[in-house]
């Protein structure tokens, strides 16, 4: 059993599997700060100083009565929030990793045209062939 997984885990296409996921979830954290460090704070400040992070409903009061100033605060309150702020920040992240992948996967489908459409170069001869056409040559003379 052990020889088989080993067998498994070596396969080509399954290191290249793992290789995705380990920088896909490094991408995922640079997406992730890019919407909440870059682009979030430009767009709230646009709308009047929100923190998109920060929007949220109370749907249930906590132990202590509100206002609360932030999620954080709410739920350290024991307060059950409706977060649609993080869903928004979400919703923006995806919309980034999506549209990254549907550019990569773009250069690849261009990179595989240019390949097919150009011509493919023709076989050299085989080495016997080669030989013959030398001794053809060298008979003729």
């Amino acid at each position: 059993m052990l020889k088989e997984f080993k067998e498994f885990a070596m396969r080509g296409n399954v290191v290249d599997m793992a290789v995705g996921i380990i920088i896909g979830a490094a991408f995922g954290k640079i997406v992730e700060s890019l919407v909440k460090d870059v682009i979030m704070p430009p767009i709230g400040l646009l709308l009047g100083k929100v923190d998109f992070a920060n929007l949220f409903l109370v749907m249930r009061e906590g132990a202590t009565a509100g206002p609360y100033l932030s999620v954080d605060a709410a739920q350290k309150a024991g307060a059950v929030t409706f977060n649609y702020g993080m869903f928004l920040n979400t919703c923006i992240s995806f919309i980034i990793v999506a549209f990254a992948v549907f550019m990569l996967i773009r250069a690849i489908n261009q990179l595989k045209r240019k390949e097919e459409a150009a011509p493919a170069a023709p076989a050299a001869p085989p080495e016997d062939v080669v030989l013959l056409r030398e001794i053809r040559d060298a008979l003729k003379k």
